[in-house]
C-alpha cells in the first residue's frame, strides 16, 4: 500500500506540474492587456508602465510562472490585480459555497440515479425499465440552464416553494441555506442522476446473470438480500468511479447553475476572473481545480478494495 501511495502521489504531482504549466501559458496567451483593464480611462505611458511593474507583467513567463509556484508552495496565492484582495481569501470564500451545492447535487443524483438504475434492472423489460430509461434520457437532454429558468419561473415565481436566487451561509442560518440550495442542486444533479442510472442498470445487469448471484438465490437468500448485498455491492465500482470523476466536475463547471440562481460561488469567481484578465485568480483556481481532482481519484482509487474484497491494491499492479 506505501509503494502504491507513493506511486500515485508522484504521478499526481507530475500530473499537477504540468496541469498548471499549461493554463499559466494559455491564460497568458489570451488576447488583451491586464494593464489596460486596469488603467480605465487613465492609459498614459506612466501609470500603464506603473501597473506592469506592480504586478510584475512586464517580467518573463519562466520569472512570472517561478514566483507564482515558489509562492504557492507557500501557501500565498497572491493578490487580486482587480480588486487588489487575497487570492486566498477570494476563494475561502466561493469555495464552500460550490463545495455545498456539489455534495447536494451528488447526493440527489446518487439516491435517484441507483435507485432508478436498480429498478429498471430488476424489473427488466417491464413497464418500471421503459419509465426508468426514459427519464435517463429526459435528464441527459435536457439543459440544466433551461431547466433552471423553468424551475425559477414555475417553483420560485409562480408558487413561491423556493427562492429564485441569494446565498445565506449555513452557520448564519442553516434552514434558510438549505431552502436556497435544495433547487439549484435538484437542477444540478438531474443530469448526473441520468448518467448514475444507466451506469448502475448496465453494472446490475452483468452482475444479476453472474455465478454468484445463482448461487446466493440457490442458497435460498431473500431477493433483497441477493440485491442488495451482493449484486449491487458488486456493481458499485464503476458508479464510485464515475461519482468520483462527476464531483470533481461538479466543483469545476457548476458556472451555469450559480450564474443562474445568483450564488458567489467558485464558478461566478472563474468567469470574473477570465474576463477580467486576472492571472493570480485564474492560476489559483486551476490548481485548487486540479488538486481536487487529483485528490477525489486517489480517494476512488482506495475505495475500490473496500468495496470489493476482492480487489486488493498492490504497488506493482
Amino acid at each position: 500500500m506505501s509503494r502504491y501511495l507513493f506511486h500515485r502521489l508522484w504521478q499526481s504531482a507530475v500530473t499537477l506540474i504540468l496541469a498548471t504549466i499549461v493554463v499559466f501559458a494559455g491564460v497568458r496567451a489570451l488576447p488583451g492587456d491586464p494593464a489596460l483593464a486596469l488603467a480605465g480611462e487613465d492609459r498614459d505611458p506612466e501609470s500603464l508602465r506603473a501597473i506592469r511593474e506592480q504586478y510584475g507583467l512586464d517580467d518573463s513567463w519562466p520569472v512570472q510562472f517561478w514566483q507564482f509556484v515558489s509562492h504557492a508552495a507557500r501557501g500565498d496565492l497572491g493578490q487580486s490585480i482587480r480588486t487588489g484582495e487575497p487570492v486566498n481569501g477570494m476563494i475561502a470564500g466561493a469555495l464552500p459555497v460550490t463545495i455545498e451545492l456539489s455534495v447536494l447535487a451528488l447526493l440527489v443524483a446518487g439516491v435517484i440515479g441507483i435507485g432508478a438504475g436498480v429498478l429498471a434492472a430488476v424489473q427488466r423489460g417491464r413497464p418500471a425499465e421503459w419509465a426508468a430509461n426514459a427519464l435517463a434520457l429526459l435528464g441527459l437532454s435536457v439543459p440544466n440552464f433551461w431547466l433552471g429558468l423553468m424551475a425559477i419561473l414555475y417553483l420560485s415565481v409562480a408558487l413561491g416553494l423556493f427562492p429564485a436566487s441569494g446565498f445565506v451561509p449555513f452557520f448564519t442560518n442553516p434552514v434558510a441555506n438549505l431552502h436556497h440550495l435544495v433547487l439549484p442542486a435538484l437542477i444540478l444533479g438531474t443530469g448526473l442522476a441520468a448518467v448514475i442510472m444507466r451506469q448502475t442498470r448496465s453494472s446490475m445487469l452483468d452482475a444479476l446473470s453472474a455465478d454468484y448471484i445463482r448461487t446466493a438465490e440457490a442458497k435460498g437468500l431473500p431477493p433483497r438480500a441477493v440485491i442488495g448485498r451482493h449484486a449491487l455491492r458488486n456493481s458499485l465500482i464503476v458508479v464510485v468511479t464515475i461519482v468520483g470523476l462527476q464531483l470533481g466536475a461538479l466543483i469545476s463547471g457548476a458556472v451555469v447553475t450559480e450564474r443562474i440562481f445568483a450564488l458567489p460561488g467558485f464558478g461566478k469567481l472563474t468567469v470574473d476572473a477570465v474576463f477580467q484578465r486576472d492571472y493570480p485568480v485564474i492560476q489559483a483556481v486551476v490548481l485548487v481545480t486540479a488538486t481536487a481532482y487529483i485528490v477525489i481519484n486517489l480517494l476512488v482509487d482506495l475505495l475500490y478494495s473496500v468495496i470489493d474484497p476482492r480487489i486488493r491494491v498492490r504497488g506493482d499492479a
